[in-house]
């Protein structure tokens, strides 16, 4: 029998946030590195479903499976034909094919997609659809084409179990890396004073439990050939929960919030290690125990002349977290230098900033 020959894995990380995710893949046994857009590696079909399952900062884990040169829309046809389709694709199950294309002869994306299609449909007789959960990629840069199956299907930030949304949501893909930025571990506690749907301090508790992010849900590489259903479920087994007494912490003014969070970590199986409690920023006192790390995402206008009620509410935080929480390390997520400052914490920017709902963000930390 032949051995597997090693294929590229590309992890799609958040624009800004390749850094931590590819400490996050190092950690986990993968030899990454970054790279445009995200994190690649080496490795077989069970670090695929691995990535999928244990990585908490990736988008989406992409399975770059073959590649070749094409000039123009017949070569493309001709070699998109003699691509070993049954090895990835099976026949019965639908497919999607999406491409893209830059400073290359081919410069019709669409056309470039309907040739593929049609290659997969009629050497594999696979039925294309809009609506198919597997997405074959096809990225023709300086003529070469480039072919990647999405084996994620959703993105890996909707882990499953987060059904309550406040406002301005934090992705949990992006909650995991500034949680690492901010050097969590999983053994400090984590207070979130303005905590909306609770994903600072669900993402900590899982964290430090040991829990897989990806336990709960499906992913488009069950849709695969060659896809172990026995191997695959052997992996999902989870194993002992990591013993901690560690307590994790959130608050927010609103009780709607707070009930969503009390959801949400009831649906995560976290609830014996978080509180979430209704209160102003005012009222915020320290748990028992030694300093830990405040997290926390606060509003940040994004209209001109509505700062001025917000330099309040981060003078105010400031203030607090001065005042009761001597030791504790601090990160502030925001787009404004001016509310970040208004603290009075000295906090400093983490380069690069994150694109998040179409806004630059950064987080500003005090270790």
């Amino acid at each position: 029998m032949t051995e597997p020959v090693p294929f590229e894995i590309y992890l799609v990380a958040t624009p800004g946030l390749e850094a931590p995710l590819c400490e996050e893949a190092c950690a986990a046994g993968f030899d990454a590195k970054v790279v445009e857009g995200g994190v690649a590696f080496m490795g077989l079909w069970p670090d695929v479903w691995r990535a999928n399952l244990e990585l908490r900062g990736a988008t989406r884990v992409l399975a770059r499976t073959g590649s070749f040169r094409a000039m123009h829309l017949a070569q493309l046809d001709k070699r998109a034909r003699k691509v070993d389709w049954a090895s990835v694709l099976r026949p019965d199950v639908p497919v999607k094919v999406e491409a893209s294309c830059k400073r290359s002869r081919i410069y019709h994306a669409g056309a470039a997609s309907q040739r593929v299609a049609k290659a997969i449909a009629e050497e594999l007789g696979a039925p294309v659809a809009d609506d198919a959960e597997v997405r074959v990629m096809v990225r023709i840069e300086d003529d070469l084409v480039t072919i990647s199956l999405d084996t994620t299907g959703e993105s890996l930030h909707k882990r499953g179990f987060k059904e309550g949304v406040a406002k301005a949501p934090m992705r949990e893909t992006m909650a995991a890396m500034f949680l690492r930025q901010c050097g969590f571990d999983g053994t400090q506690t984590v207070l979130d004073p303005m905590c909306g749907s609770g994903t600072f301090v669900i993402e900590a508790a899982e964290i430090a439990l040991g829990l897989k992010p990806g336990r709960e849900r499906r992913f488009a590489f069950e849709q695969l050939a060659g896809f172990d259903a026995r191997a695959w479920e052997a992996m999902r087994v989870p194993g002992p929960s990591a013993p901690t007494t560690v307590r994790f912490f959130g608050s927010d003014r609103d009780a709607g919030a707070i009930r969503m969070a009390n959801e949400n970590a009831e649906r995560a199986g976290v609830t014996d290690r978080v509180r979430f409690e209704q209160q102003s920023i005012e009222m915020l006192e320290p748990p028992e125990g030694p300093p830990g790390i405040i997290i926390v995402n606060p509003p940040y206008g994004t209209r001109i002349g509505n700062k001025a009620p917000l330099l309040g509410l981060y003078r105010t935080m400031g203030t607090v977290i001065r005042s009761k929480f001597p030791g504790w390390s601090v990160g502030i997520i925001t787009s404004d230098k001016d509310l970040a400052r208004a603290t009075g914490l000295g906090l400093e920017l983490v380069e690069p900033t994150v694109l998040h709902g179409g806004l630059r963000v950064g987080l500003w930390r005090k270790p």
